[in-house]
């Protein structure tokens, strides 16, 4: 029987490592394969040391390849019967793309669930209160 694969639009909260949240740091410890952005804590990659790694981060006009391999990526390796984590910096909506990969995955009938992240505007304002 074919395992059906399962890909995971995971939040990596906004800068440090430690501010995944419980459930995105457990898929990211179980996964077998990443896809990351540029923008997560490297730290983090160390918790899926065992899986595939994808560099997918795009930066200041330079990309690591265009959204739309991306999106392809994340099809491709859900198919092949992997649990996936496309791990993206604070929230998977907030500036992140993450609706067009939502919708791409729901289009290629792929199952697909979000594990949100902790957005910066709910978590900075407390940090400058300290």
């Amino acid at each position: 029987m074919h395992k059906k694969g399962f890909v995971y639009l995971v939040g990596a909260g906004c800068g440090s490592a430690d501010l995944i949240t419980v459930r995105g740091l457990r898929l990211l410890q179980s996964c077998d394969a990443v896809v990351y952005d540029d923008l997560i804590d490297p730290a983090l990659l160390a918790q899926a040391a065992h899986a595939e790694q994808h560099p997918a981060g795009k930066r200041c006009g330079r990309h690591s390849m265009p959204q739309s391999e991306i999106n392809s990526l994340l099809v491709r390796l859900g198919q092949s019967g992997k649990t996936v984590v496309r791990l993206k910096g604070g929230d998977p909506f907030v500036f992140g793309r993450g609706g067009e990969e939502f919708l791409a995955l729901q289009a290629a009938g792929g199952p697909t669930e979000v594990a949100d992240g902790a957005c910066c505007c709910h978590l900075r304002p407390s940090a400058i209160a300290d």
